[in-house]
C-alpha cells in the first residue's frame, strides 16, 4: 500500500514529458506506481508544478573542494598551482570540520537537485600520516554529512600511495596514503554500507598507486562488486610521465592490470589515443565529465561523443565544485562539444538528462534510481518552469528548457527515498546551507 502520493504537474519519463502524472511511493522509499493522465490531483496528494526529474547523481565530488571556489580565482596558473592551494585546505580538515562542512555541501547539493553523490574520497588521516583512533574517522563524517543532508552517497574509498610513478609522498600527502594498497584494503574493509550508503573504492590515478598494486584495488572491487572510480588522463602531464615511466598510456597500465570493466569509471578521460578511446569503450567503461571543473582548471575538453559511440556510458560530476549544477554539467558538455565541432545537436535533451540521472545512478551502484518507473527508488526533483530563466516554452519542451535555459536556482523541490528534503526552495534539515557553508568553510581558514 502507498504511503505517500505526489502529483507531478509535469514528469519526464526518460524519452518524454508527460502533464498529470500521479506517483505513489512505498513504505519502503520506492515508487510503487506511475499514473499517467492524472488531470487533477488526487485528495491528499503532495503537488509538485513544475518540470519533475528523477534524482540527479553526481558521480564526482571532493567536498573539501568547495572551501577552494573564488579563492582560486584570484591570478593566473594552471592545474598544478591550484593544486598547493587544495593541499592548504586539506592540511586544516578534521573529522568534525569535514563533518560541517561535507553537510552544508550536500545540502547545497540537495537545493540543486541532487539526490545522490560519489565521495571521491582521499583524506584519510591525520596530518602527517598518522591514523586517527578510528581508521575511518574522515570517511565515517562523510557517510554521516549526507545523513544529514538527506541524500545518498556513494563512499568511493580512494587509495593515494604515491607522490608520482614510485616515488614517496610528499608532506601534504602524506595523510592521504595507507602506505601500501593492501593496507588500503584492509582499511576500507572495516567501513560497512547503510541505508543510504554504499562503499565503493577509487585509485586515486596511475601517479598515485604504483603499477603493481593496480589489481589489488582493482580485486577489491570486484569481490565486492563494488564501483571503481580513477582519474584518467586529466592532464597531458601524467600522460607524458607514465609513458616515460611505463612505455604506455594511462589507459593502457589500467589495462593491463585488469582496472577496466563496466563497473569502472574514468574520471575526466581528456586526453585519450584512439587506441585509449577503444579500449575503454571496447570495455563498458564509464566516463565521468566534469565540464565545470574542466574548464575552470583549463583541462582541455575530453572526446565524450568518440567516448560515447565506442560503448563508454557518459556521467557527470561537479569534480571541485567550482559551480554545484548539474544541469549546467549536461548543458557544458553539449556546448563545450559545438565549440570544438563548430556543429550543434550532439546529445538531446534526453540523452543528456540520462547522463545527469540513470547513468550517474549506475556508476555510483545504484540500478535502481534515476528513472521515474515502478520499482525504482523514490528520488526525484523537481524543476521550475516559471522562472526567468525557464517561463515561455511549451511545457513539453520541458526537458529542452531543464538542460537548456535551467539551473540549480530553479530546483523547488527534492524528494529522496520519499521523504521532502527540498521544499519550494528551502531545505528541510539544514535551515539556512548559506551560513552553514559559510562557517564551515572560516572553520578551515589557517
Amino acid at each position: 500500500m502507498p504511503v505517500k502520493t505526489y502529483w507531478l504537474e509535469h514528469a519526464w519519463l526518460g524519452t518524454h514529458v508527460e502533464p498529470g502524472v500521479a506517483l505513489e511511493v512505498t513504505a519502503d522509499g520506492r515508487i510503487g506506481a506511475l499514473r499517467t493522465g492524472a488531470e487533477t490531483p488526487p485528495p491528499g496528494a503532495e503537488v509538485l508544478r513544475g518540470l519533475t526529474v528523477p534524482g540527479l547523481a553526481n558521480a564526482h565530488s571532493h567536498a573539501f573542494h568547495r572551501a577552494l571556489r573564488s579563492l582560486v580565482q584570484v591570478g593566473s596558473g594552471t592545474f598544478w598551482t591550484w593544486r598547493e592551494f587544495m593541499y592548504q585546505v586539506a592540511q586544516n580538515l578534521t573529522p568534525d570540520t569535514y563533518f560541517a562542512l561535507a553537510r552544508a555541501v550536500y545540502a547545497e547539493m540537495a537545493l540543486a537537485g541532487i539526490t545522490n553523490v560519489g565521495e571521491f574520497h582521499y583524506v584519510h588521516h591525520a596530518p602527517g600520516g598518522a591514523p586517527y583512533a578510528d581508521p575511518n574517522a574522515m570517511g565515517e563524517a562523510l557517510i554521516e554529512a549526507a545523513a544529514a543532508a538527506g541524500i545518498r552517497i556513494t563512499l568511493l574509498d580512494t587509495a593515494y600511495l604515491s607522490s608520482g610513478f614510485g616515488e614517496a609522498p610528499n608532506p601534504h600527502q602524506l595523510r592521504f596514503s595507507d602506505g601500501t594498497a593492501d593496507a588500503w584494503a584492509e582499511r576500507v574493509s572495516a567501513l560497512k554500507p547503510r541505508g543510504h550508503a554504499l562503499i565503493g573504492a577509487a585509485i586515486h590515478s596511475v601517479r598515485a598507486v604504483p603499477a603493481e598494486q593496480l589489481a589489488t584495488v582493482a580485486r577489491w572491487a570486484d569481490e565486492r562488486q563494488a564501483p571503481l572510480h580513477v582519474h584518467l588522463s586529466e592532464q597531458t602531464a601524467e600522460n607524458e610521465a607514465c609513458l616515460a615511466a611505463h612505455g604506455r598510456t594511462p589507459t593502457q597500465l589500467l589495462a593491463d592490470h585488469g582496472v577496466l570493466g563496466p563497473r569502472t569509471t574514468g574520471v575526466h578521460n581528456t586526453h585519450l589515443t584512439d587506441v585509449d578511446i577503444a579500449l575503454l569503450g571496447g570495455t563498458t567503461t564509464g566516463t565521468c565529465m566534469c565540464p565545470t571543473t574542466e574548464r575552470d582548471l583549463a583541462d582541455g575538453i575530453g572526446p565524450a561523443t568518440r567516448l560515447q559511440q565506442a560503448g563508454s556510458p557518459l556521467s557527470l560530476g561537479s569534480d571541485s565544485h567550482a559551480v554545484i549544477d548539474l544541469l549546467e554539467e549536461a548543458r557544458a558538455m553539449e556546448l563545450n562539444e559545438r565549440l570544438r565541432s563548430r556543429t550543434r545537436g550532439h546529445w538531446t535533451a534526453n540523452a543528456l538528462l540520462t547522463a545527469a540521472t540513470a547513468d550517474g545512478h549506475a556508476a555510483l551502484g545504484l540500478a535502481d534510481a534515476g528513472r521515474l518507473e515502478a520499482g525504482a527508488l523514490a528520488d526525484f526533483t523537481t524543476i521550475a518552469l516559471d522562472s526567468v530563466r525557464t517561463a515561455g516554452p511549451l511545457p513539453r519542451l520541458g526537458a529542452e528548457t531543464a538542460v537548456f535555459a535551467a539551473t540549480a536556482s530553479d530546483v523547488r523541490h527534492t524528494v529522496v527515498g520519499g521523504r521532502h528534503i527540498v521544499r519550494d526552495g528551502a531545505h528541510t534539515l539544514v535551515p539556512d546551507v548559506p551560513s552553514a557553508l559559510a562557517e564551515s568553510i572560516a572553520a578551515l581558514r589557517g
